[in-house]
């Protein structure tokens, strides 16, 4: 890791990370990082899941709930699936995700919610399938 990064920033972003995500699937992540992704992987890590969920103030439920409406606006569906995921791991129930693909489409538009249920549909088949 770059010394431009707080080890312990990273090591508490890294296991918040693996809590949502899944070690399997972070651990995946971090391995098939090169020489060229690897210092976004190791930022995003401490940034985003050290930084940004690193503390007790909101609670990985509400953290998961609002990515999902944040990312959902953005519509970036690849991520969005993937915290869909981690929403279930937080607790986030069906019907909750429900509630916030109707918050997307009422800001974000009626298309944008669509994507946002056919990605949730998919999501929720695995779970159930699991």
């Amino acid at each position: 890791m770059s010394e431009t990064w707080d080890e312990d920033l990273f090591a508490r972003g890294l296991a918040q990370r693996k809590a949502t995500l899944g070690a399997e699937y972070v651990e995946k992540n971090l391995a098939a990082a090169d020489d060229f992704t690897r210092p976004f992987q190791e930022a995003m890590t401490a940034w985003c899941w050290g930084f940004g969920w690193g503390d007790e103030v909101i609670d990985p439920k509400t953290r998961s709930m609002m990515n999902l409406a944040m990312i959902g606006a953005l519509g970036k569906m690849h991520e969005w699936e993937i915290h869909c995921r981690g929403a279930l791991n937080n607790g986030v129930s069906r019907e909750e995700i429900r509630a916030i693909i109707h918050v997307v489409g009422i800001y974000c538009g009626v298309p944008q919610a669509l994507e946002c249920f056919r990605a949730a549909k998919k999501v929720l088949a695995e779970q159930e399938g699991a």
